[in-house]
């Protein structure tokens, strides 16, 4: 992939080719991510310098006009953050620390959520965000700075109270009177409909409740994260790769969504590290059926398909909307790379 994929800025495959997208796209960093998920791994070179330049790319996006959001931790934890982690960079921090802030001041008071997207979205608050809250606890960490932390929690507070349904289910979006915090409604986004599961989403809020419990303490993160981890799996089909959604009326002949299963197998390694003996064996054998089927039913090059530039194919981007169906993902390429990193035993913390 280094050598075909080279500078661009992937997203997902089109005739087994990979895109190139602006710099701004939520799906920016995960490509240098890989790279250095693979420097940390294998200590060559090659990919420490692939990855390094990306720091800089994202940062020109705060200072010329872009559409940054709230996947501002999709963006930097992979790249400036881990830069920093792994080799002290001072500028990765510097960078780090300007995402967080700038995800810190989307936060809306009324409601207590982060603001999702933008434009006419000013109410909009999705599951997705789960997962960037990991900037925030970080920032606060480096900075001894508890007001990072305090939004993070009181974003995740209000995901567990209208997100999470007593199945262990969650919702994609949640509208909000921006002005009062009044929840309005729920909207199907990604998934089928109001009231269904979309699978990545249950990915997302499974890996980052677990997140926010390991940065916080808070056993109610934990519980949620086990609650939706137990409805993730018990609506598996037999190969461990999940439909787009769980709730679909008339499922057979539905799209599969490897990324969701990737998301979900590196978030189940990462909650089986927060429970104790026998309980975290359930996480992590069900990780590693997944992580088996990816590689043995639905990896390219298992399949001969040399000719691609994914790695995993049948990728779902947004079925509703029939767009980046049954393709390579990069977000999808990069979870099983991580939650291999994690199976191997090294555990870098990238969320």
């Amino acid at each position: 992939m280094l050598q075909q994929i080279g500078s661009r800025s992937p997203h997902r495959t089109e005739n087994g080719l990979y895109d190139d997208c602006r710099h701004d796209w939520w799906t920016s960093g995960f490509w240098p991510g890989m790279l250095w998920l693979m420097y940390g791994l294998t200590g060559k070179e090659s990919y420490r310098e692939a990855a390094a330049p990306w720091d800089g790319r994202l940062e020109q996006c705060f200072v010329q006009p872009s559409n940054l959001h709230h996947d501002v931790g999709f963006q930097f934890l992979p790249t400036a953050v881990l830069h920093y982690k792994l080799l002290g960079d001072s500028e990765g921090r510097r960078r780090g620390l300007a995402a967080a802030n700038f995800l810190a001041g989307r936060f809306n008071l009324a409601g207590r959520f982060l603001r999702a997207w933008n434009q006419e979205k000013a109410g909009w608050a999705i599951i997705d965000s789960c997962m960037n809250l990991s900037l925030l606890y970080w920032a606060s960490a480096e900075l001894a700075d508890p007001r990072f932390a305090q939004i993070a929690t009181a974003h995740a507070e209000t995901v567990l109270q209208h997100f999470v349904r007593p199945d262990g289910s969650v919702c994609h979006i949640v509208r909000f009177d921006p002005a009062s915090g009044e929840c309005l409604e729920e909207i199907g986004g990604q998934g089928f409909g109001p009231g269904s599961a979309w699978s990545r989403g249950q990915a997302w809020a499974l890996y980052g409740f677990a997140n926010t419990y390991r940065y916080t303490g808070d056993e109610r993160f934990l519980a949620a994260s086990q609650r939706i981890a137990h409805h993730f799996l018990a609506c598996l089909p037999d190969d461990s790769v999940p439909l787009w959604d769980f709730r679909l009326p008339e499922p057979a002949g539905e799209p599969k969504d490897t990324s969701a299963a990737a998301c979900a197998a590196s978030g189940l390694l990462e909650l089986a590290k927060l429970v104790p003996y026998p309980q975290n064996r359930l996480y992590r054998e069900a990780a590693s059926r997944i992580l088996l089927s990816l590689t043995d039913g639905f990896a390219n090059l298992a399949s001969g398909r040399e000719d691609e530039q994914g790695i995993l194919r049948e990728g779902t981007g947004h079925c509703p909307e029939g767009v980046n169906v049954n393709v390579s993902l990069i977000y999808g390429d990069y979870f099983y790379v991580e939650a291999l990193a994690k199976a191997k035993g090294w555990y870098p913390d990238v969320f």
